[in-house]
């Protein structure tokens, strides 16, 4: 007799960063290209990253007096079905105000994305579905 064992359902994988593109003039590019090819750094990515990671570190203590101010959670915030399901049965709504990373997850309806997301501001990245990203768009600050 055969069996058919299938394979665990693949889990969404969680992406960990942003990509982002900038523009840079030719000397500056120049310049990072020499660094990398000098072996300060691996690519120009590890520069870029090092330079901001170095201008954050100058800034860190603006940065906590800003996140403090606007009550912003700092770091990583998940929604999921269950969560949202016991907000609309208890009547509740959410203000969400992250820097860093929103997920909400696949399985949310934009239905109860709306009826329990009252706002929603995201310094950094939100990651949900096209249809309860564009169902929230006009709740987005």
């Amino acid at each position: 007799m055969k069996q058919n064992l299938s394979a665990p359902a693949a889990q969404p994988k969680l992406v960990d960063s942003e990509k982002i593109t900038i523009n840079l003039g030719f000397v500056d590019l120049g310049q990072v290209d020499l660094m990398v090819a000098e072996g300060f750094y691996g690519n120009r990515t590890d520069f870029i990253r090092t330079a901001i990671r170095n201008q954050l570190a100058t800034h860190a203590q603006a940065v906590q007096q800003v996140v403090a101010r606007k009550m912003l959670v700092l770091g990583l915030q998940h929604f999921s079905l269950d969560d949202l399901r016991a907000l609309q049965a208890a009547r509740q709504t959410l203000q969400i105000r992250v820097l860093g990373l929103v997920t909400i997850a696949a399985d949310v309806t934009p239905e109860l994305a709306l009826a329990t997301i009252d706002s929603l501001e995201v310094l950094g990245a939100l990651q949900a579905s096209p249809a309860v990203k564009a169902a929230l768009a006009s709740r987005r600050r």
